[in-house]
């Protein structure tokens, strides 16, 4: 199966390593000819995945025609913001047959789509067959290392989304399928809203209580958001959603995480975010999960709260107070 990866981060890059071990050839669209070249020349994404050494299977390419051509499984791994911008371009480069697989995380601002609102958006009705959704607690580092990683892949055709899971499975990489593609976005995108949250809570010093508490209720928004929008709320207690946010509210590779550690030590975010090197892409997601939750009237406190410390420059510890004094209710 040839393979074309649309984004030279350090996850684009951990996921073509994955694919190109399996032998599959795997050329990768890099935003610039400095990257591209220094990816073929060191055999390695020294920028964003150092310490990896990549196959010769694998080549980098700032052209995206090129990346693209005779491309069997195209994959999506660009940041949520840009992915309109690309697929645009991409649209008549892709293949017919091609199918595509988005692992971007995230909801775009101004229009509050998900992502597969957006591909069906730019690429059209005829690809939503094609379009598949991976998902699932994965640090790029992890991956690339070859450590025992379980993911999710959804679809809305069973034939497609099989083959796509198979495409991706190693003894390393276990991959499970979903027809639930709402449910896996929303479990991928919301999770980096709430790893912020809980990255503020050990940033102020608190404990594993705090945390947990958290979490947990956290992924009560999530699913509350999800179910209203259509996707099933045991996907979000499966990996794209409990699995991916107990990730990234814990793990110290977490980017979302680190930012809200920051928040809660009292630094300003465009510090936090000058310093980070790679996109977070909670940042942006918090806004939209916020303008989501008040279109759609769903109770989201946690969510809210993030995004007054985000936006609004509100005190991470006012934040936590505000949480905790609210009106009491039931559990569920």
């Amino acid at each position: 199966m040839r393979v074309s990866v649309l984004g030279a981060g350090a996850w684009g890059t951990a996921l073509a390593k994955a694919l190109a071990d399996k032998g599959f050839p795997t050329k990768v669209w890099a935003l610039g000819e400095d990257l591209a070249g220094n990816i073929n020349q060191a055999r390695e994404n020294k920028r964003y995945l150092p310490g990896f050494k990549l196959p010769e299977n694998l080549t980098a390419t700032a052209d995206l025609a090129e990346s693209l051509e005779g491309a069997e499984l195209t994959v999506l791994v660009v940041p949520s913001h840009a992915m309109r911008e690309v697929t645009l371009k991409a649209k008549d480069l892709i293949p017919k047959g091609s199918i595509i697989c988005s692992a971007s995380k995230g909801i775009e601002n101004e229009t509050l789509m998900l992502m597969s609102d957006v591909l069906r958006d730019t690429l059209g009705d005829e690809a939503v067959p094609r379009l598949t959704y991976l998902s699932g607690p994965s640090f790029a580092k992890e991956v690339a290392a070859g450590m025992p990683t379980a993911v999710v892949v959804a679809g809305k055709d069973a034939a497609v989304t099989k083959t796509c899971q198979r495409a991706w499975a190693t003894d390393k990489l276990r991959v499970y399928s979903s027809d639930d593609v709402v449910g896996v976005e929303m479990g991928g995108a919301l999770k980096n809203v709430i790893a912020i949250a809980a990255g503020a809570i050990d940033g102020l010093g608190f404990g594993y209580n705090s945390r947990a508490g958290m979490i947990t209720r956290g992924l009560f928004e999530i699913g509350l958001l999800a179910t209203k929008l259509g996707g099933n709320p045991l996907t979000v207690a499966g990996l794209s959603g409990m699995g991916d946010l107990v990730l990234t509210c814990t793990g110290d590779l977490s980017r979302n995480r680190t930012v809200g550690i920051e928040l809660g030590k009292g630094r300003k975010l465009p510090e936090i975010l000058a310093g980070l090197g790679h996109v977070a892409e909670g940042v942006k997601t918090t806004k939209s999960a916020y303008d989501l939750s008040v279109r759609e009237k769903v109770e989201m406190p946690i969510t809210h709260e993030v995004f007054r410390v985000l936006y609004e420059q509100k005190d991470p510890r006012q934040a936590v107070v505000d949480i905790m004094t609210r009106e009491l209710r039931s559990e569920r």
